[in-house]
């Protein structure tokens, strides 16, 4: 049995018999996977095999018509995606959702809008309360815009800002949540060689300094290789494979069906 990485054997997330259809397409069948506590675990596979539908079920944006998906042992199968987020699951999508006329600091606070307990009453009165709320949420978005180096666009608009930043903005806007399990679509897409080694160092040292767990979508074979403790395969909607990065790199149903071969049984 292959032994899993991660902080220990705690299972943070876990799917069973997950399954999702389109009218008469089946776009997820019977999944079965699990993330451990303190693991990077990369979901891998071909365009269409069903892995952004995974992470919209699990995030709340499409209900299963089977299966089930727990948080932390709770079932949070079809329940809204704010009570999800609110749970400790945060993500980024594939194509960037920012608010792109507000500014960046604005588009990070927004992260927060799951934690906030003020209501309209206290908002119209300014209140103590909700100022000091609102105090709490300014510090949250600087430390996060500090902490991945944009504290300078601060003031810029979300829309006037490099594509590259504008994904590290996302991200910020998830972690501002103050996530358990940060869920990623892509997270390197559009980045150059520099960002992509950037964005690899900064996601290891958020598993070591705070202790969460990722899962990531991503297509850049040197980052799921470079940062994975686990990698499942997905193909047609199946799972076809998983275990360790090196283990994937060289799984013989892994380089048909999705990444290639260079003619020697390797991952092109």
């Amino acid at each position: 049995m292959t032994t899993r990485h991660g902080a220990g054997n705690q299972v943070v997330l876990e799917t069973r018999g997950l399954t999702k259809r389109f009218g008469g397409l089946v776009a997820v069948a019977d999944f079965d996977f699990n993330i451990h506590k303190g693991e990077i675990c990369s979901l891998i596979g071909p365009n269409g095999a069903g892995k952004t539908t995974v992470f919209n079920v699990v995030t709340g944006i499409y209900k299963p018509e089977a299966g089930s998906v727990s948080f932390k042992g709770r079932d949070i199968t079809g329940r809204k995606p704010h009570d999800i987020a609110a749970g400790g699951v945060a993500r980024t999508f594939q194509n960037i959702r920012l608010f792109k006329n507000m500014t960046c600091m604005e588009n990070v606070m927004a992260g927060q809008h799951c934690r906030i307990r003020s209501g309209i009453l206290s908002s119209l009165f300014r209140t103590a309360a909700q100022r000091s709320e609102e105090q709490r949420v300014r510090e949250i978005a600087e430390v996060r815009l500090r902490q991945m180096d944009l504290w300078r666009f601060r003031n810029e608009l979300a829309k006037n800002i490099a594509y590259g930043s504008q994904r590290m903005i996302e991200i910020a806007r998830a972690l501002a949540s103050v996530p358990s399990i940060l869920v990623l679509d892509e997270p390197s897409s559009g980045l150059n060689p520099r960002e992509t080694e950037n964005l690899m160092e900064f996601l290891k040292e958020l598993i070591v300094k705070e202790e969460l767990t990722i899962l990531l979508i991503e297509h850049d074979m040197n980052v799921v290789m470079g940062i994975s403790d686990w990698v499942t395969v997905m193909d047609e909607g199946c799972k076809i494979a998983e275990g360790r990065p090196e283990k994937i790199y060289n799984d013989p149903k892994v380089i048909e069906a999705y990444l290639g071969s260079d003619g020697n049984g390797q991952m092109a």
